[in-house]
């Protein structure tokens, strides 16, 4: 077995006598041990990027900085093969997926900031008196100093770099936290970062768990100014909670129960795939997934026997293979929760229309944690998988008979993510969107993502945006000077 794999303090990496498994998730295998960070460890870290958020890195030009995000995305471009068999072998996504989402839009999400920082403008105001004085106000942005950065397994490069990259372009030195599940790209964009003139201190990863671990000592520590975080709603109140006593600055991308909505002048071929994708997409383990799906009865028979159709022609199989179209799920807890809601919906008498169990492992994987991609139809208003996220491959099919009935469904949650929603009527279409409590709405496509809008949601599902001017907008303290004209 390879060396424990270390956590990334103040440059170098640092060894644990406290280590943890990191398994892969298509074989139910131990691929190597992860150094596990204590209280000193987690201390180390902070006081090194609290040192280095007062350095040179914060001195540093916006162009300066630009350009050496650039050539962290470089760096991740250089060792995609690296990123790629460490992202497949932590999360069990197929190839398919991981070299053309995960990997590169990791390296993108640093160009995109770059390029925001380039462009940021300061604001300024003249102002007048009465009694004839004069003053220039300009606004600038200031460095918060060290942020914490809690990332999920689901994506783990992609979202810890959506949140690393405008950090660093904000002028702020990090601790990142990964998730447990899957550590090993967090380490190895250390690398990339020494190797591309970041500063020793401005990026470090410590490793560990949640509560009495690495991410509870990171969320409570006094020298930590903000904390981002995405994940479940449940972690992110706890997080809250923990940091209330600091008054940290908090931004939090938590859960969804995603909506889509289905009319019947939709392109029905582009709906049923589009759907198929959002419910299937990396197992159904993308905050972005839908989990329901709320379809115009005149269409509702095709589309369900549609949908069911492509879903029973997912491929499981073996992640580095070109053919495979989907994963297991991430851990044999993930898959014990997820099936408990399949077998919730059996007991309740739901119709399954396909899966709802679990599936037959591909050779060599049957230590994996694998489950059928599944759809139900027959499910009363109220049951608890029209309520509460599953995070699995599974969607459940609703009719409706009309556009309020629709809109009234998709906002019957707690959470308030993303939705889609399916029609070639341009005004319906920008009826209800503006109608659906979400932070993000798609019209006639779903992921399709532009890295300078806001991204977040409503409700339950998180607190603030990031994304373009909107993630400079937390990763900086806003100030104004005076000058005083005459």
């Amino acid at each position: 077995m390879r060396a424990p794999l270390p956590c990334f303090i103040d440059g170098q990496p640092v060894t644990t006598h406290r280590t943890f498994d990191d398994v892969n998730p298509a074989t139910g295998l131990v691929t190597r041990q992860v150094c596990e960070a204590g209280r000193d460890e987690v201390d180390a870290a902070v006081a090194a990027a609290r040192k280095a958020s007062k350095g040179s890195w914060r001195e540093r030009s916006a162009r300066d900085r630009a350009a050496v995000l650039d050539r962290v995305a470089d760096g991740i471009d250089a060792r995609k093969d690296e990123f790629l068999r460490a992202e497949i072998e932590d999360t069990g996504k197929p190839m398919a997926l991981a070299s053309v989402v995960d990997i590169p839009r990791g390296a993108a999400n640093f160009r995109a900031f770059a390029a925001q920082l380039r462009t940021l403008s300061d604001e300024s105001f003249t102002t007048v008196t009465d009694d004839g004085q004069e003053a220039l106000n300009l606004v600038v942005r200031e460095p918060l100093g060290v942020v914490g950065v809690i990332c999920p397994w689901n994506l783990p490069l992609l979202l810890m770099t959506w949140k690393v990259a405008p950090a660093l372009a904000a002028g702020n030195a990090v601790v990142v936290k990964p998730s447990e599940e899957t550590p090993q790209t967090a380490t190895l964009l250390g690398e990339v970062m020494r190797d591309a003139g970041v500063e020793d201190g401005v990026y470090n990863v410590v490793h560990g768990f949640g509560p009495g671990s690495a991410g509870e000592h990171l969320v409570t520590h006094k020298d930590v100014d903000a904390i981002t975080f995405t994940g479940e709603s449940r972690t992110g109140s706890a997080i809250m909670a923990a940091a209330a006593p600091s008054l940290k600055r908090l931004s939090f991308e938590l859960g969804g129960k995603n909506a889509a909505l289905v009319f019947d002048d939709c392109d029905l071929d582009a709906a049923v795939a589009g759907c198929t994708r959002s419910t299937f997409m990396n197992t159904g383990q993308v905050c972005l997934c839908t989990e329901r799906i709320f379809v115009a009865r005149s269409i509702y028979p095709a589309f369900v026997d549609r949908l069911a159709t492509l879903a029973r022609a997912r491929v499981l199989g073996d992640p580095f293979a070109a053919t495979t179209t989907m994963g297991p799920l991430i851990s044999r807890t993930h898959a014990d929760k997820v099936l408990g809601y399949y077998r919730l919906a059996k007991d309740s008498g739901l119709d399954v229309v396909c899966g709802g169990t679990v599936a037959e492992a591909p050779d060599g994987h049957g230590g994996g944690f694998w489950v059928e991609p599944t759809i139900w139809t027959n499910v009363p208003t109220g049951h608890a998988l029209l309520r509460e996220e599953v995070f699995g491959p599974c969607a459940v099919v609703v009719p409706f008979d009309d556009e309020d009935e629709a809109i009234a469904r998709a906002n019957d949650t707690e959470y308030g993510l993303c939705a889609s929603i399916w029609t070639n009527d341009l005004t319906r279409a920008h009826r209800v969107a503006r109608a659906v409590d979400a932070g993000l709405v798609w019209v006639n496509t779903w992921y399709l993502r532009d890295l300078r809008t806001p991204f977040g949601g409503m409700k339950k599902s998180g607190i603030g945006r990031e994304g373009g001017r909107w993630s400079f907008d937390f990763y900086g303290e806003p100030k104004n000077i005076c000058l005083r004209l005459r």
